[in-house]
């Protein structure tokens, strides 16, 4: 079972296992710097649907399907599914997945759902209410843009703090260690949570969401070192996913007023898929997407490799809507970290 760490933080004893991930992305993020790493990329856009949405549901039917088969199990060998995206009521999720029959939980964490879904997902396996888990999500560039700004159609400018939200999907199948039935032997275990808490920096401008992220990313990484009595160097990298470039350097300057320097082992999901210099892409990537094909891809085939071992990953998100920026909201957000050991 779980046991608490301090406050915030939870160590999971049992430490569950990646049985297998998956990353499938869209045509853009394919020609990024780790194209050659994602399991399945598409030169469509719209990935042969009739609708973005559409498109964006097949991204996580895929995700899920793939890593099925590469942790050789079957769809009827898991007991629950915990996913999540950034449409309402989490279209993405339902449609893409209703065809699995696997016992479905629907989670809403803007950007940091692919955090919130493993973390949930180990939960569950760590204290054997299910065997076998999957956290997966999803974001396109194209739903997004109809969603949260305007219509590609509109053609409207975007500004310089802006993100450009990924086209992907992420997907991480969670077991026991003990689990004799998988054919993967997974090296890669889930050693401790942390569940963030809502801050409010008072941004409200849509188009910066890195600013509206980093404090809730920094307020969960500090309680999380505070909670373990770990530091920074500890570890072999602090994922962040996504801030982008202005979040994550405001990150790190917010960290430092309290004496934590992350510089050296710092990177972030938003910065990494992305040529900033060749695909014009202003401040950076963003959405579910972004951080769940990033891990569930380059990351943890650098783990099973050996050139990584001790990951902490931030999942960051944005709590917004239409309708609260709309009236005028401000951009409450929230970061989920989880500890990855190989």
């Amino acid at each position: 079972m779980p046991s608490r760490v301090g406050k915030y933080t939870m160590s999971l004893n049992n430490k569950p296992i990646i049985l297998g991930y998956a990353g499938v992305v869209g045509k853009k993020e394919s020609e990024g710097p780790l194209g050659e790493y994602y399991d399945q990329s598409h030169k469509d856009t719209s990935l042969g649907e009739s609708s973005w949405e559409k498109a964006e549901s097949r991204l996580q039917t895929e995700a899920v399907s793939l890593a099925l088969n590469k942790a050789g199990i079957e769809k009827t060998d898991v007991d629950c599914i915990f996913a999540g995206d950034l449409l309402n009521q989490c279209i993405s999720s339902t449609f893409g997945l209703r065809s699995l029959n696997i016992p479905f939980l629907g989670q809403y964490g803007a950007c940091s759902t692919m955090a919130q879904t493993l973390a949930i997902a180990s939960i569950f396996t760590e204290a054997g209410a299910a065997k076998r888990a999957v956290a997966v999500t999803s974001s396109h560039f194209c739903s997004a843009e109809r969603q949260f700004r305007f219509p590609l159609e509109y053609g409207g400018q975007r500004t310089p703090t802006a993100q450009w939200t990924a086209t992907g999907s992420g997907a991480a199948i969670i077991g026991s260690p003990t689990d004799n039935q998988s054919s993967k032997n997974s090296q890669i275990h889930v050693e401790a949570l942390t569940f963030g808490r809502i801050t409010d920096f008072g941004v409200k401008d849509a188009n910066n969401m890195g600013a509206a992220m980093a404090p809730a990313a920094a307020q969960t990484l500090e309680d999380y070192l505070n909670d373990t009595g770990t530091t920074p160097m500890d570890y072999d990298m602090i994922l962040t996913g996504d801030l982008g470039y202005i979040g994550s350097q405001l990150m790190e300057e917010l960290l430092m007023k309290d004496n934590i320097d992350i510089s050296a082992v710092h990177n972030d999901c938003g910065i990494m898929i992305y040529d900033r210099n060749k695909q014009d892409v202003h401040a950076g990537g963003s959405g579910c997407g972004c951080s769940g094909a990033i891990l569930c891809s380059y990351i943890m085939q650098q783990m099973e490799a050996g050139k990584l071992h001790n990951v902490l990953f931030l999942g960051t998100g944005a709590l917004m809507s239409p309708t609260s920026s709309q009236q005028g909201e401000t951009i409450p957000s929230v970061a989920h970290l989880v500890y990855l050991k190989a």
